[in-house]
């Protein structure tokens, strides 16, 4: 999937994507769409998510063990399928599980036997409990040798040594840049607790970012300046030998000037079975009740 810097309308019905031959799947279209964390302007946009071009990140090149050099980030290996910002009153852990899930529940109606959809879950814990959970999603089978597949099939030992993030903050004040600096590139497991969930069809990363008091601490910082600053993040599984080489994203996301109130609430008992968390309908049968 090539990633460009050209724009996109604002609830456009496809990501930020260039180049690519077919059409994005009814039920992609409708988690990219249907959350209330909006799809919006790469450029322009306000609180809601966009999808950065991947050379914006420098990721391990082909030669990089010798060299150490690092090339553009290039294509996804998944096609992105929406951002969910949440508040509970308790922890939500895995998520994709539940069945008022709206991106679960969109992936039970794609007709590709091999749909399958990454999602991580970034947990932010206190009073009340947020969480900011982007999903990834393919119609194609992950190739048997890949570093994804190893990653997906692999224990939790050898997951914590390669899930990786990558970040940059696009726009913000310097306080937000000094911030964001101390996790430009790292190792999520060997930072903060990290619970791995495999389903049939999903695979999905919680991230406790209060396990650690330094990334708690961070993390706070950041939630007070998230209007003012627009940040990229993209997920990578880590190369560390010569044929995982080079490194690949496997999706990133621009998180555009995140007003924390505009979060969608969940309460203690969940939602009906018709009322899918996150989804703008939801939203708005709760404003009508």
């Amino acid at each position: 999937m090539n990633q460009t810097e050209s724009s996109a309308e604002i609830n456009n019905t496809e990501p930020d994507v260039t180049g690519s031959t077919s059409p994005v799947p009814e039920w992609i279209t409708e988690t990219i769409n249907g959350g209330t964390f909006r799809h919006v302007d790469l450029h322009t946009g306000t609180n809601g998510w966009a999808s950065p071009p991947g050379n914006v990140f420098s990721l391990r090149s082909a030669n990089y063990l010798t060299t150490k050099q690092k090339t553009p980030g290039g294509d996804y290996l998944l096609s992105p399928a929406g951002v969910d910002w949440l508040r509970s009153t308790t922890k939500l852990d895995d998520i994709m599980s539940r069945p008022d899930n709206r991106v679960a529940h969109a992936l039970g109606r794609a007709k590709s036997r091999d749909s399958f959809v990454f999602a991580v879950n970034f947990e932010v814990s206190g009073k009340e409990h947020y969480h900011m959970v982007l999903y990834f999603a393919t119609e194609e089978p992950i190739p048997s040798d890949s570093p994804l597949r190893r990653f997906v099939e692999g224990d939790d030992s050898y997951r914590d040594q390669r899930f990786k993030i990558v970040s940059r903050v696009v726009k913000g004040p310097w306080v937000v840049k000094a911030a964001a600096g101390q996790f430009g590139a790292f190792l999520v497991g060997k930072t903060v607790k990290c619970n791995y969930r495999r389903g049939s069809n999903y695979f999905e990363i919680d991230v406790d970012t209060g396990s650690s008091a330094i990334m708690s601490a961070v993390v706070r910082l950041l939630l007070g300046y998230t209007k003012s600053f627009v940040v990229d993040v993209g997920l990578v599984i880590e190369a560390q030998t010569e044929d995982e080489l080079p490194e690949r994203l496997i999706g990133a996301v621009r998180l555009c000037h995140m007003d924390i109130s505009s979060a969608f609430v969940v309460g203690q008992q969940g939602l009906g079975p018709c009322r899918m968390l996150g989804s703008v309908e939801a939203s708005h049968q709760e404003d009508t009740n």
